[in-house]
Protein backbone atom coordinates (compact mmCIF):
# COMPACT_ATOMS: atom_id res chain seq x y z
CA UNK A 1 0.00 0.00 0.00
CA UNK A 2 1.68 3.47 -0.86
CA UNK A 3 2.03 5.92 1.92
CA UNK A 4 1.60 9.87 1.43
CA UNK A 5 1.41 12.37 3.82
CA UNK A 6 -0.08 15.60 2.72
CA UNK A 7 0.57 18.55 4.29
CA UNK A 8 -2.36 21.36 3.81
CA UNK A 9 -5.18 23.59 5.25
CA UNK A 10 -8.19 22.09 7.01
CA UNK A 11 -11.77 24.74 6.07
CA UNK A 12 -15.44 24.37 6.78
CA UNK A 13 -17.20 25.34 3.57
CA UNK A 14 -20.09 27.61 3.61
CA UNK A 15 -21.68 27.06 0.02
CA UNK A 16 -23.51 29.59 -0.97
CA UNK A 17 -25.77 28.86 -3.97
CA UNK A 18 -26.21 32.02 -6.64
CA UNK A 19 -27.55 32.86 -10.08
CA UNK A 20 -24.29 34.14 -11.18
CA UNK A 21 -21.65 35.83 -9.22
CA UNK A 22 -22.56 39.40 -7.83
CA UNK A 23 -21.57 42.31 -9.60
CA UNK A 24 -19.64 45.44 -8.10
CA UNK A 25 -22.31 47.34 -5.39
CA UNK A 26 -25.01 44.63 -5.86
CA UNK A 27 -26.99 42.48 -3.46
CA UNK A 28 -28.64 39.69 -4.34
CA UNK A 29 -30.67 36.23 -3.22
CA UNK A 30 -28.75 32.97 -2.38
CA UNK A 31 -31.35 29.91 -3.92
CA UNK A 32 -29.59 27.82 -0.50
CA UNK A 33 -26.84 27.48 1.86
CA UNK A 34 -25.08 24.20 2.91
CA UNK A 35 -21.76 23.09 5.01
CA UNK A 36 -19.09 20.90 4.16
CA UNK A 37 -15.67 19.68 4.98
CA UNK A 38 -13.11 21.45 2.53
CA UNK A 39 -9.22 22.95 2.63
CA UNK A 40 -7.17 21.80 -0.40
CA UNK A 41 -5.15 20.04 1.86
CA UNK A 42 -7.89 18.32 3.74
CA UNK A 43 -9.17 17.62 0.27
CA UNK A 44 -6.41 15.81 -1.06
CA UNK A 45 -5.33 13.80 2.31
CA UNK A 46 -9.38 12.32 2.05
CA UNK A 47 -8.72 11.86 -2.07
CA UNK A 48 -5.98 9.82 -1.95
CA UNK A 49 -6.84 7.48 1.59
CA UNK A 50 -10.03 7.04 -0.70
CA UNK A 51 -8.04 5.89 -3.71
CA UNK A 52 -6.59 3.03 -1.12
CA UNK A 53 -3.31 4.59 0.20
CA UNK A 54 -2.12 4.73 3.79
CA UNK A 55 -2.28 8.33 4.23
CA UNK A 56 -1.30 10.63 7.06
CA UNK A 57 -2.07 14.56 7.09
CA UNK A 58 -0.31 17.26 8.80
CA UNK A 59 -1.87 20.23 9.83
CA UNK A 60 -3.78 22.53 12.50
CA UNK A 61 -7.31 23.29 13.53
CA UNK A 62 -9.00 25.63 16.44
CA UNK A 63 -10.93 24.60 19.41
CA UNK A 64 -13.80 25.30 18.29
CA UNK A 65 -17.21 23.09 16.93
CA UNK A 66 -15.81 23.45 13.22
CA UNK A 67 -12.46 21.02 14.61
CA UNK A 68 -14.75 18.09 16.18
CA UNK A 69 -16.51 18.17 12.83
CA UNK A 70 -13.31 18.18 10.81
CA UNK A 71 -12.01 15.58 13.06
CA UNK A 72 -14.63 13.31 12.99
CA UNK A 73 -14.98 13.53 8.98
CA UNK A 74 -11.13 12.28 9.00
CA UNK A 75 -12.01 9.32 11.88
CA UNK A 76 -14.48 7.95 9.26
CA UNK A 77 -12.16 7.61 6.43
CA UNK A 78 -9.16 6.32 8.18
CA UNK A 79 -6.92 9.10 8.18
CA UNK A 80 -4.25 9.13 10.24
CA UNK A 81 -4.21 12.35 11.88
CA UNK A 82 -1.52 11.91 14.52
CA UNK A 83 0.09 15.72 13.25
CA UNK A 84 -3.37 17.38 13.08
CA UNK A 85 -2.72 19.95 16.11
CA UNK A 86 -5.08 22.64 17.96
CA UNK A 87 -4.15 26.29 18.21
CA UNK A 88 -5.15 27.30 21.15
CA UNK A 89 -5.97 31.03 19.73
CA UNK A 90 -6.85 31.12 15.85
CA UNK A 91 -10.11 29.37 14.86
CA UNK A 92 -10.38 26.28 12.58
CA UNK A 93 -10.28 27.77 8.46
CA UNK A 94 -13.13 28.59 7.01
CA UNK A 95 -13.69 28.95 3.09
CA UNK A 96 -16.71 30.98 1.55
CA UNK A 97 -17.70 29.39 -1.91
CA UNK A 98 -20.01 31.05 -4.36
CA UNK A 99 -21.22 28.68 -6.48
CA UNK A 100 -23.50 29.71 -9.74
CA UNK A 101 -25.95 27.66 -11.28
CA UNK A 102 -23.31 26.34 -14.47
CA UNK A 103 -21.15 24.70 -11.44
CA UNK A 104 -18.33 27.51 -11.45
CA UNK A 105 -17.21 28.68 -8.26
CA UNK A 106 -15.12 31.81 -6.51
CA UNK A 107 -14.11 31.43 -3.18
CA UNK A 108 -12.91 33.73 -0.23
CA UNK A 109 -10.89 31.79 2.49
CA UNK A 110 -10.30 32.68 6.22
CA UNK A 111 -6.73 30.63 7.14
CA UNK A 112 -7.03 30.70 10.76
CA UNK A 113 -5.31 28.09 12.41
CA UNK A 114 -3.51 26.95 8.87
CA UNK A 115 -1.59 30.17 9.33
CA UNK A 116 -0.15 28.91 12.57
CA UNK A 117 1.62 25.70 10.94
CA UNK A 118 5.65 26.24 12.13
CA UNK A 119 8.37 24.66 11.36
CA UNK A 120 8.62 22.95 14.56
CA UNK A 121 5.58 20.81 13.89
CA UNK A 122 7.10 19.71 10.57
CA UNK A 123 10.13 18.50 12.30
CA UNK A 124 7.43 16.66 15.28
CA UNK A 125 6.36 14.55 12.03
CA UNK A 126 9.94 14.27 10.55
CA UNK A 127 9.61 10.77 11.01
CA UNK A 128 6.16 10.21 9.34
CA UNK A 129 7.39 12.05 6.48
CA UNK A 130 10.72 9.90 5.73
CA UNK A 131 8.69 6.60 6.06
CA UNK A 132 6.22 7.79 3.10
CA UNK A 133 6.64 7.33 -0.33
CA UNK A 134 5.15 10.80 -1.18
CA UNK A 135 4.85 14.28 0.01
CA UNK A 136 2.21 16.43 -1.26
CA UNK A 137 1.43 20.21 -0.32
CA UNK A 138 -0.36 23.35 -1.62
CA UNK A 139 -0.21 27.00 -0.63
CA UNK A 140 -2.60 27.48 2.12
CA UNK A 141 -0.66 27.24 4.50
CA UNK A 142 3.27 29.05 5.62
CA UNK A 143 5.58 28.51 3.10
CA UNK A 144 8.56 28.25 5.47
CA UNK A 145 6.58 25.07 6.85
CA UNK A 146 6.19 23.41 3.38
CA UNK A 147 10.07 24.04 2.37
CA UNK A 148 11.06 22.56 5.65
CA UNK A 149 8.69 19.61 4.77
CA UNK A 150 10.37 18.90 1.17
CA UNK A 151 13.62 19.22 2.73
CA UNK A 152 13.02 16.22 5.00
CA UNK A 153 11.41 14.60 2.28
CA UNK A 154 14.13 15.14 -0.16
CA UNK A 155 16.61 13.81 2.88
CA UNK A 156 14.58 10.86 2.74
CA UNK A 157 13.87 10.31 -1.29
CA UNK A 158 10.73 10.61 -0.90
CA UNK A 159 8.62 12.05 -4.03
CA UNK A 160 7.56 15.66 -3.46
CA UNK A 161 4.27 16.45 -5.01
CA UNK A 162 3.66 20.80 -5.02
CA UNK A 163 0.17 21.67 -5.91
CA UNK A 164 0.72 25.57 -6.07
CA UNK A 165 -2.66 26.76 -5.07
CA UNK A 166 -3.85 29.49 -4.36
CA UNK A 167 -1.87 30.83 -7.19
CA UNK A 168 1.52 32.60 -6.43
CA UNK A 169 3.63 35.01 -9.11
CA UNK A 170 7.41 34.40 -6.52
CA UNK A 171 7.76 30.82 -5.49
CA UNK A 172 10.82 30.21 -3.63
CA UNK A 173 13.44 29.00 -5.70
CA UNK A 174 14.70 26.51 -3.40
CA UNK A 175 10.96 25.02 -2.85
CA UNK A 176 10.72 24.95 -6.89
CA UNK A 177 14.02 22.92 -6.78
CA UNK A 178 12.54 20.56 -3.83
CA UNK A 179 9.66 19.65 -5.86
CA UNK A 180 9.77 16.62 -7.70
CA UNK A 181 6.31 17.30 -9.88
CA UNK A 182 4.74 20.41 -10.29
CA UNK A 183 0.76 20.58 -10.52
CA UNK A 184 -0.67 23.75 -11.51
CA UNK A 185 -4.03 24.28 -13.14
CA UNK A 186 -3.86 26.90 -16.12
CA UNK A 187 -4.31 30.26 -13.85
CA UNK A 188 -1.57 29.14 -11.56
CA UNK A 189 0.58 28.23 -14.81
CA UNK A 190 0.28 31.50 -15.89
CA UNK A 191 0.44 33.26 -12.77
CA UNK A 192 3.93 31.31 -11.86
CA UNK A 193 5.11 31.46 -15.62
CA UNK A 194 3.59 34.76 -17.57
CA UNK A 195 2.63 32.66 -19.87
CA UNK A 196 -1.10 32.25 -21.16
CA UNK A 197 -2.63 28.83 -20.97
CA UNK A 198 -4.61 28.61 -23.80
CA UNK A 199 -3.70 25.25 -26.44
CA UNK A 200 -0.81 22.59 -26.38
CA UNK A 201 2.07 24.71 -27.39
CA UNK A 202 1.11 27.40 -24.80
CA UNK A 203 1.03 24.53 -22.61
CA UNK A 204 4.56 23.00 -24.19
CA UNK A 205 5.84 27.11 -23.35
CA UNK A 206 5.06 27.02 -19.61
CA UNK A 207 6.07 23.59 -18.77
CA UNK A 208 9.25 24.44 -20.35
CA UNK A 209 9.67 27.81 -18.37
CA UNK A 210 8.88 25.97 -14.82
CA UNK A 211 11.47 23.40 -16.09
CA UNK A 212 14.02 26.53 -16.31
CA UNK A 213 12.97 27.72 -13.14
CA UNK A 214 14.06 24.35 -11.84
CA UNK A 215 10.73 21.94 -11.36
CA UNK A 216 11.79 18.61 -13.17
CA UNK A 217 8.23 17.12 -13.71
CA UNK A 218 4.85 19.19 -14.54
CA UNK A 219 1.88 18.70 -14.57
CA UNK A 220 -0.90 21.15 -16.14
CA UNK A 221 -4.38 20.76 -15.35
CA UNK A 222 -7.02 22.49 -17.76
CA UNK A 223 -10.07 21.18 -16.28
CA UNK A 224 -12.90 19.92 -18.67
CA UNK A 225 -10.19 19.44 -21.10
CA UNK A 226 -7.56 16.87 -19.65
CA UNK A 227 -4.42 17.77 -18.75
CA UNK A 228 -0.49 18.02 -19.62
CA UNK A 229 2.39 16.60 -18.66
CA UNK A 230 6.18 17.25 -19.27
CA UNK A 231 8.64 15.11 -18.05
CA UNK A 232 11.56 16.76 -19.51
CA UNK A 233 12.46 14.41 -22.86
CA UNK A 234 8.91 12.88 -22.35
CA UNK A 235 5.31 14.96 -22.98
CA UNK A 236 1.22 14.37 -23.79
CA UNK A 237 -1.85 14.75 -23.25
CA UNK A 238 -4.61 13.03 -21.55
CA UNK A 239 -8.03 13.71 -21.87
CA UNK A 240 -10.77 14.45 -19.65
CA UNK A 241 -14.06 12.69 -19.06
CA UNK A 242 -17.02 13.55 -20.39
CA UNK A 243 -19.19 14.81 -17.68
CA UNK A 244 -22.17 16.87 -16.47
CA UNK A 245 -20.89 19.26 -14.27
CA UNK A 246 -22.47 20.54 -11.24
CA UNK A 247 -19.59 21.47 -8.97
CA UNK A 248 -16.07 22.08 -9.69
CA UNK A 249 -14.90 22.38 -6.12
CA UNK A 250 -12.21 19.89 -4.64
CA UNK A 251 -11.70 18.37 -8.39
CA UNK A 252 -7.87 19.32 -8.48
CA UNK A 253 -7.67 18.18 -5.08
CA UNK A 254 -9.38 14.94 -6.10
CA UNK A 255 -7.16 14.47 -8.95
CA UNK A 256 -4.13 15.38 -6.80
CA UNK A 257 -4.41 12.47 -4.50
CA UNK A 258 -5.78 9.77 -6.66
CA UNK A 259 -2.70 10.52 -8.84
CA UNK A 260 -0.59 10.02 -5.72
CA UNK A 261 -1.79 6.79 -4.79
CA UNK A 262 -1.15 5.38 -8.07
CA UNK A 263 2.30 7.17 -9.56
CA UNK A 264 5.12 4.93 -9.49
CA UNK A 265 8.26 6.75 -8.17
CA UNK A 266 9.96 6.59 -11.42
CA UNK A 267 6.77 8.16 -13.05
CA UNK A 268 7.01 5.24 -15.54
CA UNK A 269 3.29 5.12 -14.93
CA UNK A 270 2.54 8.65 -15.43
CA UNK A 271 -0.14 8.72 -18.52
CA UNK A 272 -2.20 5.69 -16.66
CA UNK A 273 -2.24 7.51 -12.81
CA UNK A 274 -3.00 10.82 -14.83
CA UNK A 275 -6.31 9.09 -16.69
CA UNK A 276 -7.42 7.09 -13.21
CA UNK A 277 -7.11 10.62 -11.32
CA UNK A 278 -8.97 12.33 -13.97
CA UNK A 279 -11.82 9.32 -13.69
CA UNK A 280 -12.00 10.51 -9.95
CA UNK A 281 -12.03 14.30 -10.98
CA UNK A 282 -14.99 13.43 -13.24
CA UNK A 283 -16.82 11.57 -10.27
CA UNK A 284 -16.35 14.42 -8.28
CA UNK A 285 -17.85 17.54 -10.15
CA UNK A 286 -21.51 15.84 -10.63
CA UNK A 287 -21.88 16.60 -6.95
CA UNK A 288 -22.07 19.25 -4.65
CA UNK A 289 -19.22 20.20 -2.50
CA UNK A 290 -15.87 19.21 -1.51
CA UNK A 291 -15.22 15.78 0.69
CA UNK A 292 -18.84 14.42 0.01
CA UNK A 293 -17.80 14.93 -3.48
CA UNK A 294 -14.68 12.82 -3.31
CA UNK A 295 -14.91 9.26 -4.56
CA UNK A 296 -14.04 6.10 -3.13
CA UNK A 297 -12.04 3.95 -5.09
CA UNK A 298 -14.29 1.16 -5.65
CA UNK A 299 -16.53 3.54 -7.78
CA UNK A 300 -13.81 4.68 -9.98
CA UNK A 301 -13.39 2.65 -13.34
CA UNK A 302 -11.93 3.26 -15.96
Amino acid sequence: MKKIVVLGSINVDIILNIARLPLPGETMAMSDRSTAGGGKGANQAIAAVRAGADTSFIAKIGQDRSADFMLDTFKYDGLNIDHVTKDDKAGTGQAYILLDEKGQNSILIYGGANQTITTKNIQNASETIAEADCLITEFETPLEATIEAFKIAKENNVLTILNPAPAKTNIPEELLQLSDIIVPNETEAEAITGIKVTDEASMVAAANKLHTMGVKNVIITVGANGSFYSLGEKSGFVNAFKVNTVDTTAAGDTFIGYLASALDADLSNIEEAMKFASKASSITVQTQGAQNSIPYVKNVNI
